[in-house]
């Protein structure tokens, strides 16, 4: 028979587990009063008052319609073209680097040379498979190039219009008296004039 006040020594580690998850509740519950922001969880599992500062934030990229408005040439034949969905800071970059306050800050970057080609590959690319091939033509170089008849070192915009480009494509059909929509090799088609 034990002692009256005697406590099993078997026992204590668990009042010892007990005392120290207290300690780690109270002490969590005390830096998360004193570090969460008040406005967390207001509107869902963020802070709130991100979202005013982000509206604070000055406008970097803009629709095409902000860019076209300036440019009239380009815009009838970039809206004609099958890159009308594209963003013309895909190509240019935003922008904010281009004009500020209403006023022109900086010419936009015109890709030169064999800057053309990287950028067209960016979503053209066949071998990086960068695009679904449903979305939008793909192509592989120099395949490309070998395939049409023309050097390997062609650029793209030695044949497409950088904003449109078939433009250029559709005039040398229309030019040459061939129909819109290129024939195939077994419809007689000249294999150099095919998509």
């Amino acid at each position: 028979m034990q002692p009256s006040g005697f406590r099993a020594k078997h026992n204590t580690h668990v009042l010892r587990v007990l005392i120290v998850l207290v300690v780690l509740g109270v002490a969590g519950g005390l830096a998360r009063a004193l570090l969460l922001p008040s406005s967390f969880g207001k509107y869902g599992h963020y802070r709130a008052d991100a979202v005013r500062e982000e509206m604070r934030r000055p406008l970097r990229n803009m629709t095409n319609e902000s860019c076209l408005a300036c440019h009239p040439n380009i815009k009838k034949i970039h809206l004609a073209g099958v890159h009308r969905t594209v963003s013309c800071e895909v190509c240019h970059s935003a922008y904010a680097d281009h004009i500020a306050e209403g006023k022109v800050v900086a010419k936009m970057p015109v890709r030169r040379g064999e800057e053309i080609r990287t950028l067209c590959l960016r979503c053209h690319n066949r071998i990086i498979r960068a695009r679904p091939k449903e979305s939008i033509k793909m192509i592989a170089m120099p395949d490309h190039l070998e395939q049409k008849g023309v050097r390997t070192d062609h650029l793209c915009n030695q044949c497409h219009h950088v904003h449109a480009p078939l433009k250029w494509i559709r005039e040398a059909r229309a030019a040459m008296g061939l129909p819109e929509r290129p024939q195939t090799a077994a419809e007689g088609g000249v294999s150099w004039m095919r998509d």
